[in-house]
């Protein structure tokens, strides 16, 4: 099971990540306690195992602010975590070449059928909260999710308590952030084991 630990802020999340090797890890560029600037998420990349891919995370961004981070290597992936429509999805992958992850707060199985047909490449489902666009730290409703043809990664809540029930969806991956951390940073020993737990679960 692909694994991604999400909001890293400092050079020890990277050489914590570095050595529990997961899939994938996020830069935060959107208002959050985890944001990081342009400049400083370029410094934490070039300390960051080659082998991880860095997703990075917006809502509602100017689209130059991605190209500018995709074409500079800063990010591989991008995370859409706003309103983002299939328009603003479609123009940026003319722009740029990295794969677009278009989150979903989960509200029904119909919103997440329409999205299904989204020209993004995968979908991440996230928590609903009318007040926030993402990191709610709380679980949904995984029987809202029908069946989808774009691979899509799991988020909200996830933990190493409860992340056998997240992969039982069969997502491409599992997304974690609150659950590797302990008083609000990112903890070694929960990457770890988290990672560890991910990685023995079958894809």
């Amino acid at each position: 099971m692909k694994i991604k630990i999400c909001g890293l802020t400092r050079p020890e999340d990277i050489a914590a990540v570095n050595a529990a090797m997961p899939d994938y890890i996020g830069f935060v560029f959107a208002d959050s306690r985890r944001r990081v600037t342009p400049e400083y998420a370029a410094e934490l990349k070039n300390k960051l195992d080659p082998g991880i891919k860095a997703v990075g995370v917006f809502v509602n961004a100017d689209p130059s602010e991605i190209v500018h981070l995709c074409k500079s290597g800063v990010i591989d992936v991008v995370q859409l975590h706003g309103d983002e429509d299939a328009d603003y999805i479609a123009a940026l992958k003319r722009d740029v070449d990295c794969p677009i992850i278009k989150a979903i707060r989960v509200q029904s199985a119909q919103q997440l059928k329409a999205a299904d047909s989204l020209p993004c490449d995968y979908l991440l489902l996230d928590t609903y909260h009318k007040n926030a666009y993402g990191g709610t730290g709380t679980a949904f409703d995984y029987t809202l999710i029908p069946p989808l043809n774009k691979p899509f990664f799991i988020a909200g809540g996830i933990n190493a308590d409860n992340i056998n029930d997240a992969a039982s969806v069969k997502p491409f991956c599992l997304d974690v952030s609150s659950g590797a951390e302990t008083n609000g940073g990112k903890d070694a020993m929960k990457i770890s084991q988290i990672v560890t737990i991910a990685r023995g679960i079958a894809p």
